[in-house]
């Protein structure tokens, strides 16, 4: 088999030959009528997909794990609106074969690159915070190597949003920006705790989180949680700063305020207007982002129903767009769309000449 990576997840549909490569995330050896069979995930830069491989074929695999690399033949079907891979024929890729493979077709990134957003963060910071202490607080953290290498790569989430390696800052430049809008709208805000709440508010799932072929929880994670280790991380830094007690007290509730509920796995409720816009604008970002990926599957103009997602309570509807002003387009000389249904107007009325129907 071409150990080339020809065929890619966003491009499997219903009844296609799948004759690729995969990244292995998920496998669970389970058990049929007829023999074991295995239930697995199998992802590339593009996605993830459900395959299984049945006996006989499951037999002559007692072990299978995530991050191993799988070639695949087989074929593609849809159950419940769900579509998986049902495995012909598999073979897990040894070390040798890695060598031939591209490892950048199987890990999914921000479309922009890491070193550009930061540039854009910290240019962010250099345009708001005139407070000395915040300027120390928030150039020092970011400035710190280690840092700065964990934002940049890290995954914004396991599965739901920003779940690829660029994920956290691209979606931490989006809330951080969403604030700052938010507080050009309601100047009595503090924008400078609040940028300083927005940059930091996830730092921790740089260390929650692992990236590359396996994207789960680390040991820290789950013990200790991204909100904790966050704080944890940049508290060298506050106490350095020279922020009074009192900002630096805001600053921490921000940061373990901003998932709005106690159910949602904030430690406090937000009780200020700061913590309130942080928590709403890492909310919308979070949601936004995550119906973009669900509507990716769409053709451009296409409308109709996701199917049922259980992390929002409900099905998703794409509805039609309302169609752009040509002036958007062709500049101010186009002619405006007419409302649907209306006459367009006579192609002699702008010109003083008689109307058709007056010759």
């Amino acid at each position: 088999m071409d150990l080339k990576k020809i065929q890619f997840v966003r491009d499997i549909s219903n009844n296609d030959e799948v004759l690729t490569i995969f990244a292995i995330t998920q496998a669970t050896l389970a058990q049929a009528r007829n023999g074991p069979y295995w239930r697995l995930e199998l992802s590339d830069r593009t996605g993830s997909i459900g395959a299984k491989a049945w006996s006989p074929l499951a037999q002559q695999f007692p072990e299978i794990a995530a991050g191993q690399m799988l070639a695949v033949k087989g074929r593609a079907s849809t159950y419940r609106d769900i579509l998986d891979v049902n495995i012909e024929h598999m073979k897990i890729l040894g070390f040798d074969d890695l060598e031939e493979l591209d490892m950048g077709d199987f890990v999914a990134a921000a479309e922009r690159h890491p070193d550009d957003m930061y540039a854009e963060l910290l240019g962010l910071c250099a345009s708001v915070f005139t407070h000395t202490p915040w300027m120390t607080f928030v150039d020092s953290a970011l400035a710190d190597a280690e840092v700065s290498a964990r934002f940049k790569s890290a995954i914004g989430a396991k599965n739901v949003h920003h779940a690829y390696m660029g994920g956290l800052l691209e979606h931490t430049l989006s809330v951080a920006q969403l604030c700052m809008k938010l507080c050009d709208q309601y100047p009595e805000l503090d924008r400078q705790v609040l940028l300083a709440g927005a940059i930091f508010h996830d730092i921790g799932k740089a260390w929650e989180l692992s990236a590359g072929l396996v994207k789960d929880y680390t040991d820290e994670g789950r013990l200790i949680g991204h909100i904790n280790i966050g704080l944890e991380k940049v508290d060298p830094y506050l106490v350095a700063s020279g922020l009074s007690v009192e900002l630096q007290m805001h600053f921490k509730h921000l940061i373990l305020g901003h998932h709005g509920q106690r159910e949602w796995g904030s430690p406090v409720l937000p009780a200020t207007a700061e913590a309130l816009v942080l928590h709403y604008a890492d909310n919308i970002d979070a949601k936004l982002a995550q119906l973009r990926g669900l509507f990716s599957d769409f053709e451009d103009g296409d409308t109709g129903w996701t199917p049922y997602q259980n992390t929002l309570g409900r099905f998703i509807f794409k509805p039609k767009m309302t169609p752009p002003d040509p002036r958007e387009i062709f500049g101010d000389n186009a002619t405006p769309m007419p409302p649907e249904g209306a006459t367009s107007p006579s192609p002699f009325a702008a010109t003083g000449l008689p109307e058709e129907d007056d010759f």
